[in-house]
């Protein structure tokens, strides 16, 4: 039997995106045409937070509602400890990256974590699935209102400063928010749809946020991002990102262990508290930033979850082979006990 490899290959859509950031730099929108690919950013965004909302399944976050110390340590790694790294990590780049580069690094730690490949993850470990769900789920919620405000509080002050204020923090709220809120109440009439067509609406994720990409790269490369960046920045972005998601894997099981967690549930925690996501945290870019400056600032965070991608799988799979040893175990000696007793019935 061929033994399966838990190690991805390069995801597809990586390659979109590079194809997109390509295509940006090779026709980048301009004049007229700019300002139209804002507005359908802006309409794509809507949709995406719309479907975020309508995706939303209440009976699977009621099911794993419970477990609020584990969603607790979840929330805190994903707004709390990831902030603080990004925070030290921004201060150690300073005049090492260009100062967006350094906003984007700091960015990427304090987006919402991902919801479908943390259940993945979650699943393909045998961890506590109901739980990933609700962990993952009410972190985007959040994120709706805390990425923004983690932004205008750290960004402004630990970083560069540039291209952001509070009131587009207030705006972007009740931008994001509104569209998701009405998406989950409409569920009722349309969630039949929505969880029939799943493979559809991955579609329409996916091809906003490359809408979203392209327009914020045209406008970066209009504005010389390719005169600003070079493959020594691209290098330091990569060792920054590793730094930053093996620090919080190494905080992920430490804490796991302190608060004693069985281990279904310190599964949940590794790999929904040490995933950022890009399906929403490029529309926050892209509303949150000037759009000249979105291209760098959304770039560290397209590399971060690449590389959180190739370790998560990588340990769902040692965590999946770990599992299966021991039931193994357990059904030989199972089968061994069972096979005494039946030898002594017969002595009897």
């Amino acid at each position: 039997m061929r033994r399966r490899s838990f190690i991805p290959g390069i995801d597809p859509f990586l390659v979109c995106l590079i194809g997109v950031v390509a295509a940006a730099s090779l026709l980048p929108v301009r004049g007229g045409s700019a300002e139209a690919f804002d507005v359908l950013a802006d309409a794509a965004i809507a949709l995406l937070f719309f479907m975020h909302g309508a995706k939303l399944s209440r009976a699977a976050i009621v099911q794993g509602i419970g477990n609020w110390r584990l969603h607790a340590l979840v929330l805190a790694s994903t707004y709390v400890w990831f902030p603080a790294v990004g925070l030290v990590t921004a201060q150690l780049a300073q005049g090492w990256l260009n100062p967006l580069l350094v906003s984007g690094v700091l960015f990427l730690t304090l987006v919402p974590s991902t919801v479908q490949s943390s259940i993945a993850f979650t699943a393909m470990a045998r961890g506590n699935v109901a739980a990933a769900v609700c962990s993952a789920s009410l972190s985007n919620v959040l994120g709706i209102a805390a990425t923004p405000l983690l932004a205008a509080l750290f960004i402004h002050s630990g970083a560069s400063g540039q291209g952001f204020d509070w009131h587009a923090a207030q705006g972007i709220v009740l931008q994001l928010l509104v569209p998701f809120v009405a998406g989950h109440l409409l569920r009722p009439l349309i969630g039949s749809f929505v969880d029939r067509h799943k493979k559809m609406l991955m579609l329409v994720d996916r091809g906003s946020i490359l809408l979203v990409v392209y327009t914020a790269f045209s406008a970066a490369v209009v504005n010389g991002i390719w005169q600003v960046l070079n493959v020594s920045d691209l290098g330091m972005l990569l060792i920054l990102s590793a730094a930053i998601l093996a620090l919080i894997l190494t905080a992920s099981a430490f804490t796991a262990r302190l608060a004693k967690l069985p281990r279904e549930d310190a599964i949940v925690l590794l790999f929904c508290g040490s995933k950022k996501s890009m399906v929403s945290g490029v529309p926050l870019a892209g509303a949150l930033f000037a759009p000249a400056q979105v291209g760098l600032v959304v770039l560290p965070l397209m590399i971060f979850h690449q590389l959180q991608l190739f370790v998560c799988a990588w340990l769902a799979g040692r965590y999946a082979r770990s599992a299966r040893a021991v039931e193994s175990a357990q059904a030989t000696r199972l089968a061994e006990r069972s096979a005494a007793e039946a030898r002594a019935g017969d002595a009897v």
